[in-house]
């Protein structure tokens, strides 16, 4: 059973975490020194992504929020065009489920991209902050085919109902 809405929020943040879309991949020059190889610039992808589902499994499904509360959750990955070129998908669980400080929970997430699979896992904080969901960034743990033995960080930042933009660096 679902919470009221105010509580429904638990876990929108990481839901939103999945929302992943490609655009255009753009190559950026790290911004050291600019003497580097172009082998050894960080790689840069501007996403857009949009929430398809997401399910949430409360420890109190009356009460409130809760430590051990968990959102699984699927989105489909597009680019500028809105053309549809993958999906994600990931659960989170609340790990501080405190209002007076927003909460916290810690989200493992895959997303399937062209040419590969990119692994993810982090901390989002301020879940239960009424407003959008919080601006975060997870680390990049690893991937498949072209993201094989990938490293880095995404940033995401909520642009609307259900949808985020995310910048992936990938470090050489």
């Amino acid at each position: 059973m679902m919470r009221p809405l105010g509580a429904a929020r638990l876990g929108m943040a990481t839901a939103l975490a999945g929302v992943f879309a490609c655009t255009s991949i753009t190559t950026a020059a790290a911004t050291d020194t600019g003497t580097a190889p172009a082998r050894d610039k960080a790689k840069v992808i501007t996403v857009i992504g949009k929430l398809a589902e997401q399910t949430r499994f409360p420890v109190n499904p009356e009460g409130p929020a809760a430590q051990g509360d968990r959102t699984a959750f699927r989105s489909d990955l597009y680019d500028l065009d809105d053309k549809k070129i993958g999906e994600t998908a990931g659960t989170c669980t609340t790990t501080r489920a405190d209002l007076a400080t927003g909460g916290a929970e810690v989200c493992v997430v895959t997303y399937t991209l062209p040419g590969g699979q990119l692994a993810v896992q982090g901390m989002v904080f301020g879940h239960l902050n009424p407003g959008p969901p919080p601006s975060f960034d997870n680390a990049i743990t690893g991937g498949t085919g072209q993201y094989d033995r990938a490293r880095g960080s995404i940033h995401a930042d909520t642009i609307g109902m259900g949808q985020r933009r995310f910048t992936i660096t990938i470090k050489p």
